[in-house]
């Protein structure tokens, strides 16, 4: 499969820490040079039925952000409603997660944007099925990586170990992003600053606590980056 510059997979250091939100930023980034752009979440749990249709936060909040609207059995192949891991919904909702599933996914939207940015579930190591985990999946894909830091106490070594095992997986880490999850924490700069002499690879951007409506984050979130940086 022919690699492409604007395709990425984003993982995060933990769940909860901002890749939804970084994910919608970089669509709304990539936009502004022209190119059609569609998001996708393979795996999503903690979907809620409205009017008939399943819909969870984060895959709601990829489909607003995209220039192309696709199907929704694309976007999200696995859309589950239990708000818990992967691997333990999957088994009560007797759902088969599978990697080709996901691959193929992924090769039908890339045939109709120009530009699909892929979030991950949870962190990067999160088990899927008995057998494999994110880290898998992101393999499977051989996408660059994006890594989105979650700014708070315990972050360095959060982001080094997830680092570690990304690079492990010989999959490339293209970029990182600061997201503030805790705005009270202490020394913020200092742990970016930690960050940035320890990974080598460029940070795309700070995203500070956004005070402003649900549906302007993203393209909000959007400033606070510099994608430029990516190769």
């Amino acid at each position: 499969m022919q690699k492409r510059q604007h395709d990425f997979f984003v993982t995060g250091t933990d769940t909860e820490i901002g890749k939804t939100l970084v994910s919608a930023a970089m669509l709304h980034a990539i936009q502004t040079q022209g190119l059609r752009a569609v998001g996708m979440k393979p795996i999503a749990a903690g979907a809620e039925m409205r009017d008939g249709v399943l819909h969870n936060e984060d895959v709601d909040m990829l489909v607003a952000a995209a220039s192309v609207k696709a199907e929704l059995a694309l976007v999200c192949p696995y859309l589950m409603q239990t708000p818990a891991a992967p691997h333990i919904v999957a088994e009560l909702e007797h759902v088969k997660i599978e990697l080709p599933h996901i691959v193929n996914s992924y090769q039908q939207l890339r045939e109709q944007a120009d530009a699909v940015v892929v979030e991950g579930v949870g962190g990067f190591c999160v088990p899927l099925n008995a057998q494999v985990t994110t880290a898998d999946m992101a393999q499977a894909l051989a996408l660059p990586v994006i890594l989105v830091v979650g700014m708070r106490l315990g972050c360095i070594n959060h982001a080094l170990l997830t680092v570690e095992a990304i690079t492990a997986r010989g999959l490339k880490l293209a970029g990182w992003v600061a997201n503030t999850v805790d705005a009270n924490m202490l020394y913020p700069q200092e742990n970016i600053t930690a960050l940035r002499e320890r990974i080598v690879a460029p940070m795309l951007g700070h995203i500070p606590r956004l005070n402003v409506p649900d549906h302007e984050k993203a393209e909000v979130a959007a400033s606070h980056l510099d994608l430029s940086q990516l190769k």
